[in-house]
This record gives C-alpha cells, structure tokens and sequence, in this order.
C-alpha cells in the first residue's frame, strides 16, 4: 500500500506542466525572447532562452551561460510554453489520487478492526 502511494506520488509529481510545440527553423521569431528546446542530429537536447538568430547559427541562454548551435547539426526545434490548462489539470489528479489513496487507508483501517 505504501509502494503504491509512493509510486503514485512519483508519478505525480514528473507530469509536465509544459507543451512543446514543433516549429521551422526559419520561423523562429528573433525579436521574442522565447524558451526554445534544440533537438540535435545526435539526438541530444539544449534547451534555452533565445539570445539570437541568423542564417547559420542560434544562440540560447541557458543559466547564465551561451550556447551556440550551427543550423546543419539542428534536427528539430520546439517552442516552450507553460500551460495553465495542464497545470490545472495535473494538481486535479493529484487532488483525485491522493483523496483515493486516503479512502483506501480508511477502508483497509476499517476492515482490520
């Protein structure tokens, strides 16, 4: 019973809170001091505030330091923005499992005396 409530807690917890949206390299607004996340050819992952954006590289912020990213190794670009609607809606199931995982608790205390 506690496993499940500590697995339940967990997972929970790493929902995100976040919706990544796919966009074209060269759509990229450089006025906007937008969250970007970089996908490279090697699959790995940067994520950052834009800095700035030309023809052949892109420049992210990512706490307090730069990175600078060549076009020819970018495989996919995300725009990064916070959703309220799936934050609502991940503290409602949290709210749903934990009055469940509370009712479970009652009924097995219950039925043990």
């Amino acid at each position: 019973m506690k496993n499940l409530f500590i697995l339940l807690s967990f997972l929970i917890l790493f929902q995100s809170c976040f919706s990544y949206k796919s966009v074209n390299y060269d759509n990229i607004s450089n006025n906007k001091k937008q969250k970007i996340q970089v996908e490279m050819l090697d699959r790995s992952k940067f994520n950052g505030q834009l800095v700035s954006k030309d023809d052949k590289t892109i420049i992210l912020e990512n706490n307090g330091s730069t990175q600078t990213i060549l076009k020819k190794d970018v495989y996919e670009v995300k725009v990064v923005k916070f959703s309220i609607l799936k934050t609502l809606g991940n503290v409602a199931k949290g709210g749903a499992w934990i009055a469940a995982a509370a009712g479970m608790i009652v009924i097995v205390s219950l039925l043990s005396v």
